[in-house]
């Protein structure tokens, strides 16, 4: 077991884990899919936009899939598909912004119409996927030798080639901690806090922000602070995640009406997308710093 770790770490700190991120990036390309089709059924799909990410989803899994079999397929179809993705993502998020500007009152009643209306940071957090895509795309494969024989690419590609990329990852893992630590909080108020656990993500996500935000600019909190918060952090989206799904078991009808309480509960998926945030950082504590140069 150790010497397995001794590998993964390995590899990581080299950049030599394309297959097992394509692999990550599959998986939670799904199941981001997943609760963006149901979210956007509870909004009668009034914009045609709104199928995009749901077709996006799918392909973003396809491709990332194939990034797992092939070099190729992840240097080229999963590279396009997640910039197309993460664009989509910003432009969703610009949709959810007009939602909000749109409902009565406006950007005059702001904390009322954030909480009622369409989840804002939503389109953005939909895009980790994507992101994590974009990412593997540019790592090398796990069977690589653990020297290039000569760079591949330049400037900030190279960096992502040879794994180092600490820096830039703690501030998307800060990024993503703030979204989804807005997200839970206003999700949270909406329940008004009905149980004493809905108030981790939002006590936990300004800890592992300022973990994030001290990882940019010192490597020994990289090293030490960051994995202990990410590591809570993903903790804590798995215990999220148990208690939404029993938030809608215990529905009325419970598991015989599975699809209309999955649809109108607690959002299932939700609470693996603060998990997500804790992933980051902890990759994020194990890769190397960028050059000085």
């Amino acid at each position: 077991m150790e010497k397995a770790l001794e590998i993964v770490n390995e590899h990581i700190k080299d950049g030599r884990f394309q297959r097992s991120l394509s692999l990550v990036a599959a998986v939670s390309s799904f199941v981001s899919g997943l609760e963006v089709s149901y979210e956007h059924y509870k909004g009668s799909y009034s914009n045609p936009v709104m199928y995009t990410p749901v077709i996006l989803s799918g392909v973003l899994t396809g491709a990332a899939l194939a990034g797992f079999f092939s070099r190729k397929a992840a240097e080229r179809v999963l590279r396009w598909t997640s910039a197309i993705t993460l664009a989509d993502g910003i432009i969703g998020f610009g949709f959810h912004i007009r939602g909000i500007q749109r409902k009565p009152g406006g950007w005059k009643l702001p904390l009322t119409n954030i909480i009622m209306g369409p989840p804002i940071f939503a389109p953005l957090l939909f895009g980790t996927a994507a992101y994590l895509g974009f990412i593997a795309s540019y790592l090398r494969r796990e069977e690589d030798r653990k020297q290039a024989p000569e760079p591949r690419y330049r400037g900030w590609r190279r960096e992502l080639n040879e794994g180092r990329f600490q820096k830039h990852l703690c501030v998307v893992a800060a990024a993503w901690t703030l979204f989804s630590g807005v997200e839970a909080w206003y999700s949270h108020y909406k329940s008004r806090f009905h149980i004493w656990s809905q108030w981790l993500p939002v006590i936990l996500a300004p800890i592992q922000f300022g973990a994030c935000v001290g990882g940019v600019f010192s490597e020994r909190v990289a090293r030490r602070l960051l994995p202990a918060s990410s590591a809570v952090a993903a903790v804590n989206g798995g215990i999220g995640f148990f208690y939404h799904a029993r938030g809608i078991v215990r529905r009325p009808g419970r598991t015989r009406h599975w699809l209309y309480n999955i649809l109108y509960g607690p959002p299932i998926f939700a609470p693996l997308l603060f998990s997500a945030c804790g992933a980051l950082g902890l990759l994020a504590s194990l890769l190397r710093r960028e050059r000085r140069d």
